[in-house]
């Protein structure tokens, strides 16, 4: 043989299709019964355009967006102070994709039944695609109903805020034809206690709600910096209160907010998270004085709920990537979705990712009727067992996907590796697990009706002894209120299981809630994906999670 005939030592086969520039929407088909359930069928086109974005160019530059790290610019040539943080053009694609298409703005915009139903299948699609642009997206979404507190700040900022067009220009907000918002409360001393922080405002002039206050002290998480405001906390003699930053004042010079570094963290790298200091920054109180948590939890329940959004979207992704790959790759001859210890373990995935849809897409139901005492008892009550539950079940979830893929799944690649590592944030951020358990204790505990509005959720279980059960259990245990502290994770595991399987048994597919149901509520809590006790229908589930290209 001649030399050139060793240069191609083998032939390349048994190889996984590419799911490049797959709609997201159209490939995803209990996304599409779930916004319908829910009241968000009349976005359909819209979330279906989003979709063709989400799977096509926006994954595309989602790759690039964390390939290229934002960069903290302190200084400009001259030596001038300048804290600037520039982004690889990618990231402004994503943004100015998602702000064109209403992501931080719809259901404000146009609050008709199903907008939060809707907007959040758009936000589920933009975060498979790229998660980190989530982050100055959800915050900018959720400043609206503690921006409104204060109508004379809501007059100047909201129309910017609401505004379809990106702007990511350092300019005064005057000068702007978008704004997007940000939030800085933990302090280095305190973190998710905020009630231990120490940064001071001082009134300018007559201080009250509205007025202009300059703000001494730091902060240890600020994400997104280059937002052009931030609403953020800090003590004036009548307690922690509530206060909107610029990044400008009035006169349009820069605003005394200094970026101390960036945060070099384990993902969620496109979006830069930052530690700041206020020396003598100008802002504006928003709310009551004093009353700086409750003014703020406005923002915080809507950022909480993006944690179930953003985890649930991650999850999705990890099983479109799964059972792509298993229903081509042949191992032994066979395709790897045809052999039956893989089918146990792709359907185990794909029931997590549709319990996690559901619950997700009952709670955008319950934002957009926030005027029924029902609904508004229920989504303060399932935005913390959400937040601590879906965000909790994602890197495991993750994981076991990426497995499913071999070591296809592990190399930077593909798209799993950033999955897993952008996981453990919407844990963490907003209240880790323990802080959001606590919640639902305070929740049950201290307002009137809401352990009442579960139980009228709940109902006798749909007709299913299995569920039936698990909800008496429940009722008893909640009504044992001896270290219910201690048992405050298991409380809410099982209230979020109760609710998961209620969902899948009204929606009718007996192959989901029989599975759901026969693997979550029988015990087995903490057991690895896999595990699907015997008459499962495995097959109808992992052909429902399976992407078809259309």
């Amino acid at each position: 043989m001649n030399a050139s005939q060793h240069a191609e030592t083998h032939e390349v086969f048994n190889q996984v299709p590419p799911l490049d520039g797959a709609n997201l929407y159209r490939i995803d088909l209990p996304l599409q019964e779930w916004n319908q359930r829910f009241g968000g069928g009349w976005a359909e086109a819209r979330i279906d355009a989003y979709g063709a974005l989400a799977g096509g160019e926006l994954m595309v530059a989602g790759f690039l967006a964390n390939e290229n790290k934002p960069v903290f610019k302190s200084h400009d040539r001259y030596g001038q102070r300048t804290d600037l943080v520039e982004f690889h053009p990618a990231y402004h694609q994503l943004m100015s994709a998602a702000i064109a298409h209403g992501l931080p703005s719809m259901p404000w915009a146009d609050p008709r039944p199903g907008a939060q139903v809707a907007r959040a299948a758009m936000s589920y699609l933009h975060s498979q695609a790229e998660a980190g642009s989530g982050c100055p997206l959800t915050m900018t979404f959720a400043s609206v109903p503690a921006l409104r507190l204060q109508p004379d700040l809501a007059e100047i900022w909201l129309p910017k805020i609401l505004a379809t067009q990106y702007d990511p220009r350092n300019l005064p907000i005057e000068q702007k034809t978008g704004a997007t918002i940000g939030m800085a409360m933990t302090e280095k001393q305190g973190g998710t206690d905020v009630r231990a922080n120490t940064t001071r405002a001082y009134p300018v002039g007559a201080g009250g709600p509205g007025q202009a206050y300059e703000l001494v002290g730091h902060k240890w998480f600020c994400s997104a910096p280059m937002c052009d405001a931030f609403l953020t906390l800090a003590y004036t003699d009548k307690g922690l209160t509530c206060f909107l930053l610029p990044r400008h004042r009035p006169d349009g010079t820069r605003n005394e907010l200094y970026i101390q570094r960036l945060k070099n963290k384990l993902g969620n790298c496109s979006n830069a998270s930052s530690e700041v200091e206020y020396r003598g920054a100008l802002a504006w109180m928003v709310g009551e004085e004093g009353r700086g948590v409750p003014t703020i939890i406005e923002m915080v329940a809507l950022t909480r709920f993006d944690c179930m959004v953003g985890s649930s979207a991650l999850m999705r992704q990890a099983l479109t990537q799964a059972a792509h790959h298993c229903a081509h790759r042949q191992v032994g001859g066979r395709v790897l979705s045809e052999q039956p210890l893989m089918q146990n373990v792709l359907a185990d995935l794909a029931l997590e990712s549709e319990a996690a849809l559901a619950l997700t897409m009952r709670m955008g139901k319950a934002l957009d009727n926030p005027a029924d005492p029902q609904e508004e008892k229920f989504a303060r009550l399932v935005t913390a067992v959400g937040k601590y539950w879906i965000c909790k079940r994602a890197p495991a979830m993750i994981n076991e996907a990426a497995e499913c893929m071999g070591g296809a799944g592990y190399v930077e690649d593909s798209i799993l590796p950033r999955l897993y590592r952008e996981a453990p944030v919407n844990s963490t951020w907003e209240g880790s697990g323990n802080v959001q358990c606590l919640d639902v204790l305070r929740a049950l505990s201290k307002e009137p009706g809401v352990l009442d509005a579960l139980f009228a959720e709940l109902g006798d279980g749909h007709g299913d002894p299995r569920l039936r059960a698990h909800i008496a259990t429940l009722q008893a245990d909640f009504a044992d209120s001896a270290d219910i502290q201690y048992r405050a994770r298991q409380l809410t595991e099982g209230v979020a299981l109760a609710l998961q399987a209620k969902l899948l048994l009204e929606a009718g597919n007996a192959a989901v809630s029989d599975a759901f149901i026969a693997s979550r509520l029988g015990g087995q809590g903490g057991r690895v994906y896999g595990t699907l006790p015997r008459g499962v229908d495995v097959q109808a589930l992992v052909a429902r999670s399976t992407p078809h290209l259309i």
